[in-house]
């Protein structure tokens, strides 16, 4: 079997332009993958463009020496769009392998691990940024049945915070931690945005209120400044879904101080990312792997999570996105009380619908800014 062509598809989402990739092959069996990368839609999909003559005539299931191709032989480092460009051409070929095998991907990558995947909701705070939103937004929440909820609570803090933000955003906290009660995990936020000795204060002021992690809460590119937070936070810390090698993580684990270890099977590919799970595990920590691109990539950590020995929790926005987006995939993939399954069908067990694609163009204001005040919502930005 050799790879013919590579396709790309972007659908317009409100908070973030999704970008979709089919790989066609010889044998008439095509692959889906995805691409999304927040900002960078029409980058990454250049970059598979001007990428893709590496693996024309390659066999899609040689997936390791695709990855070789499309990141080593280049020798340069497009950091999260080569590696969003590369996962999105390797999952579309482990969605082949699927179908030519007749398995789904998660019985390619270890076989099934769990019965099933508990998640937790994300994008679900879109109201105000006050204490009684939040309060009555995860009540929403849980009463769908989910027993873990994630949110951020900081507005558009950047580094330091006003006494007044700070005392906001525990309310917050403390508002969610009332709404749910004590045995709902609930996950805090970061989003990269403090300095240590900030994040240290927040962790601190936090843990009354036994939040399960304390997600990116200082920028990940200095480890050092990760694992000094960790080692001193009252609150376990979670981080990775920046990095894009495998070498990051190596650094990430050596320090045993983060044992929440958040890849990015987007800017990684299935095959790194299984390896890495690996790693964590071998460093008695578990995974909870970024899933908050596009409809593909929740797919994708679904079958990567079944077969993962040391999976925590699964994320979830697309119970929490536009009624629409759940027509996006054939068939729809959808939490039930909390839970999910990846799909049994063969490879990825979805197909794209591009007829519900083509309704929803590109959009240069398609992006989640997080430091806008009010970037919750998602609202268009122009």
């Amino acid at each position: 079997m050799k790879i013919t062509d590579i396709r790309t598809y972007i659908l317009g989402n409100s908070w973030k332009n999704w970008l979709f990739v089919q790989v066609h092959t010889d044998e008439g069996i095509t692959g889906l993958g995805e691409g999304t990368l927040n900002g960078f839609a029409k980058t990454v999909e250049t970059a598979i463009h001007e990428l893709k003559h590496l693996v024309i005539g390659m066999d899609p299931f040689d997936v390791e020496a695709i990855s070789l191709k499309m990141i080593r032989d280049v020798y340069s480092d497009g950091g999260q769009i080569q590696g969003s460009a590369l996962a999105a051409v390797e999952t579309a070929c482990w969605d082949i392998m699927g179908k030519a095998m007749g398995q789904p991907i998660y019985k390619l990558l270890g076989g099934r691990c769990h019965d099933k995947l508990r998640c937790y909701a994300n994008g679900w705070y879109r109201g105000g940024s006050d204490d009684e939103s939040f309060h009555n937004q995860a009540k929403e929440v849980v009463a769908k049945g989910y027993t873990a909820l994630k949110f951020d609570p900081f507005g558009a803090a950047w580094r330091t915070v006003e006494r007044v933000d700070f005392a906001s955003a525990i309310r917050n906290i403390a508002a969610v931690r009332e709404a749910v009660g004590p045995d709902v995990d609930i996950l805090i936020e970061g989003h990269n945005r403090f300095s240590v000795h900030t994040a240290l204060q927040f962790a601190d002021a936090m843990a009354p209120y036994n939040p399960t992690w304390f997600e990116a809460p200082v920028p990940p590119h200095r480890v050092s400044s990760m694992v000094e937070v960790a080692k001193r936070s009252p609150v376990p810390i979670a981080t990775g879904e920046d990095y894009y090698n495998r070498e990051q993580f190596a650094e990430l684990l050596k320090h045993d101080a983060v044992h929440i270890i958040q890849l990015e099977p987007q800017f990684l590919g299935l095959s790194a990312s299984k390896q890495i799970c690996g790693m964590v595990h071998a460093h008695n920590g578990v995974t909870a792997p970024h899933s908050a691109q596009g409809p593909v990539c929740s797919v994708v950590c679904a079958h990567l999570n079944m077969a993962t020995p040391n999976f925590f929790l699964h994320e979830i926005f697309d119970e929490f996105n536009h009624s629409w987006a759940q027509e996006v995939l054939t068939p729809p993939f959808r939490v039930e009380n909390g839970f999910l399954q990846p799909p049994d069908s063969p490879g990825l067990g979805i197909e794209l619908n591009l007829e519900e694609a083509v309704k929803h163009p590109y959009h240069p204001g398609h992006w989640l800014p997080l430091f806008r005040q009010g970037w919750e919502k998602r609202e268009l930005v122009d």
